[in-house]
Parts: C-alpha cells; sequence; structure tokens
C-alpha cells in the first residue's frame, strides 16, 4: 500500500515537488504536476538521462522510505489513518529533504553535502519518523511483560527478505550512478562488502551474549551494512567498506536498547537500523569520501573529506543529518498530533481489536490458515460464534464426537497447544 499511494503522490506532485528544474533551496515547485512536461527533457539528476527516466527510478526512493517509515504501526495501528498518513508525510517531509538533497538548488547540494544514495533523504528521515510514529501510538498491550513475544513469527520470512533487500540494494546505491561506468561498480562493490561485514559484525556481536550464530542477527546486521554504506556508496574507496559494515552494524545493534531507555515500543528497531544506521553513514563518508572515486563517472567533481584533507566536510554532514533528522521528527509528530484529533482518523485501534488482532480487526484476513483454525477450534470450546469483526457469525458445526474440520481430528485437543487462548499475536 505504500508503494501504491506514494507511487501516485510521486505522480500527482511529489516529482514536482522535489526535482522540478525550478526549484527553491528547500522544496520545488509544480511546473512538473501530474508529470506535466516530464519526458524526454535532461534530468536534474544527470544531463544523459531524460526526466520521465529519472522520475520513475526516484519515484521508487521514495515509495521505500514511506514503507519504511510506517513499519512503526505494527500491531497496533489502525491502517486508514496510515493510509492517510503515507500521502501526506511524502508530500510534508520526504519530498522536502529530498530537493535539499539531491536538487542542485538545494540548501544542502550547494553547500557541499554528500549523499550518494539517501542517507539523509530515506534512512534518518524514515528512521526519526518511525520514531515519532512509535512515540504518538504509545505501546503494544503487553509490552515489556510475558504477554508480549518478541519472537519473529517466519524467520524464513526474514532471509527470503533480505535476499531481496540485498540484490535490490545493486539498484539503489549502484543505480545512482545514473549510469553503467565504473563509479557504477565501485558503488555495487563497496555495497556488496559493507553489507558481509556488517552481517558478520552483528552475528558476532549477538554471540558473544547469546551463545547462538542467530540468523536474524545476521540478516539484521546486512541490512544495517547496506543502510550505513547507502551515503558514501559512490564516493568512497573499496577499502572503507569493511569500516563501514563494522561501525554501521555495531551501532545500530547497541541503538537497539535505545527504545528501553526511550521506554518506547519501535517493534521493527527502525530507528536503530535506519536512523542511527544513516548516520554513522553519512559521517563515515565525512572521513572517506574522495574525488577519485567520484570523478570514476568521467563527469563528477567533489571536494572529497579527510582522505582528500578536506576537514569541512564533516560539518556539512552533520548540518545535514541531524537537519533532516530534526525535521523528519518534528513534522512527523505534528503530522500525527492534528491526525489524531480529526474524528475517524484516530491513530490507535482499541484494545479488543489488539487483543483479536490486526489482520482480523482491521484486514479480515490472515496469512496462515491455521490462525483462523485454531480459533475454530477455540470457539468451539468455549461454545461462542465467530469473530465480533467478521461478517460471517462463524462455520456452525454438529456436535458429533470425533468430528473433523480441515482434515483434522480436534477430538480431545487443547487448543492451547496451537498457541491460542493467550495474548500473544499470531
Amino acid at each position: 500500500m505504500a508503494t501504491a499511494v506514494t507511487t501516485f503522490q510521486w505522480f500527482f506532485w511529489g516529482y514536482s515537488l522535489t526535482f522540478s528544474h525550478t526549484a527553491g533551496p528547500f522544496i520545488g515547485d509544480l511546473a512538473n504536476f501530474g508529470f506535466r512536461d516530464v519526458l524526454a527533457h535532461p534530468s536534474v539528476g544527470s544531463s544523459r538521462i531524460p526526466d520521465l527516466m529519472f522520475a520513475i527510478y526516484q519515484g521508487m526512493f521514495s515509495a521505500i522510505t514511506v514503507a519504511l517509515a510506517t513499519g512503526a504501526i505494527a500491531e497496533r495501528g489502525r491502517v486508514l489513518p496510515c493510509v492517510i498518513f503515507m500521502f501526506i508525510w511524502a508530500t510534508v517531509i520526504y519530498d522536502p529533504i529530498a530537493c535539499w538533497t539531491w536538487n542542485v538548488s538545494g540548501w544542502s547540494n550547494k553547500m557541499g553535502g554528500l549523499d550518494f544514495a539517501g542517507g539523509t533523504p530515506v534512512h534518518i528521515a524514515s528512521g526519526t519518523a518511525a520514531l515519532a510514529y512509535s512515540m504518538m501510538l504509545g505501546k503494544r498491550r503487553g509490552h515489556g511483560t510475558h504477554e508480549l513475544n518478541y519472537r519473529p513469527h517466519n524467520v524464513t520470512h526474514i532471509v527470503i527478505g533480505t535476499v531481496f533487500l540485498w540484490v535490490g540494494w545493486f539498484g539503489f546505491n549502484a543505480g545512482s550512478a545514473l549510469s553503467a561506468n565504473l563509479r557504477a561498480v565501485m558503488a555495487a562493490t563497496v555495497t556488496n562488502l559493507a553489507a558481509c561485514v556488517g552481517g558478520i559484525t552483528w552475528c558476532v556481536l549477538d554471540y558473544r551474549l547469546e551463545r547462538k550464530w542467530s540468523t536474524v542477527g545476521f540478516c539484521s546486521g546486512v541490512v544495517a551494512g547496506l543502510v550505513a554504506i547507502t551515503p558514501g556508496s559512490g564516493y568512497v574507496p573499496v577499502w572503507s567498506a569493511v569500516v563501514y559494515g563494522v561501525l554501521g552494524a555495531s551501532f545500530a545493534n547497541y541503538a537497539t536498547k535505545l527504545k528501553f531507555i526511550l521506554r518506547i515500543d519501535d517493534a521493527l528497531d527502525i530507528f536503530a537500523v535506519h536512523g542511527v544506521g544513516g548516520l554513522v553513514g553519512n559521517i563515515l563518508t565525512a572521513f572517506f569520501a574522495t574525488n577519485h572515486i567520484a570523478s570514476l563517472d568521467g563527469v563528477s567533481s567533489i571536494k572529497g573529506g579527510w582522505l582528500d584533507h578536506h576537514w569541512m566536510q564533516l560539518p556539512y554532514q552533520l548540518a545535514d543529518s541531524f537537519t533532516g533528522g530534526a525535521y523528519s521528527f518534528v513534522g512527523t509528530c505534528l503530522i500525527l498530533f492534528i491526525m489524531n484529533m480529526i474524528p475517524g482518523l484516530t491513530l490507535r485501534a482499541t484494545e479488543e481489536a489488539e487483543i483479536l488482532g490486526i489482520d482480523d480487526a482491521e484486514i479480515g484476513e490472515f496469512a496462515y490458515d491455521y490462525v483462523e483454525l485454531t480459533r475454530e477450534v477455540l470457539n468451539d470450546v468455549d461454545g461462542e460464534g465467530g469473530s465480533m469483526y467478521s461478517a460471517d457469525p462463524g462455520p456452525q458445526y454438529p456436535p458429533a464426537a470425533g468430528r473433523e474440520k480441515n482434515g483434522m481430528h480436534m477430538m480431545g485437543i487443547d487448543p492451547r497447544m496451537y498457541g491460542v487462548g493467550s495474548t500473544s499475536h499470531q
């Protein structure tokens, strides 16, 4: 849904507000409203790339950023307010930050800030927005007690998702060279190396505590390494990717503890992995960016970072990072505060809906058939009908002994063995 809503917003006015040729230092205008005059004209990003190609490519940056930020509603947020938030947040938060970072008219771009593929607009912005959304929503029911199970529901899906991210990140980072050149190859090389080192680092950090080689930990480290290398991927030499991977995963790993200090419920650790990881990547770029890497595309030239004795690059990176993070956090809080006051747009689901599960209460479907199956068994045991949120009062079965449901003999089975009858979320 984030991809769908944000893609429409990008077509409607997002691209124009971000990459119009007549943009100001903070945001663009509506010259390209509804993709008007967006076709073969050379784009803001590169004179070698036509507007329309650049528009569809950059649209996916916007979509993935919104998807990251809205992960904060997990298990207690209502869907309708979140969908409306997607459109507003993309317009008010993402578009200005992306404009000042990547549009040649943007203040950070003119200042000399270096962000190759989204350290501030994508990762810091989404991480701080998720932090704000988590704070505004409040904790999930049972948070901090035995009632809430922190385990992922499907480790296999985590691995598959990480594979998709890892492969897709080559398009994210290497594609930001906007051409099939040696700079793109360099970006792909450092992206892969940082991901590998990040995965190993997180896994080792967790092993020292648990003495287990956590698959989920490895996947988290891979993503942290990918996040950290993103802003510097087209600027830094290969060897520096090891530093990005180690520090990106290490800081993100320890940042997962911040939610306990801040007393918030960031269910997916978006702030730790993306917010903190993006900040680490931006800062490291100030140290390792060098002109000889940027110039591999044959057209770019930068002053570089500390490797090129350009000491002012660190203040530039810090200014861009903290401005983007503060703007996203404060702006997100204001958007959510106003929305929550509007009738019908209350952010949080009711307690009964949360107990029942957002799948049932808000979506009406389950990812796994066994969820409904075990609820049917429990309802039969308790003598209840269907869900109060379901249009169907529930299946009625004859009370014959030894009956079968979905091919399974249910007589004498304690439904608690399936994990139902508690407040744990399926």
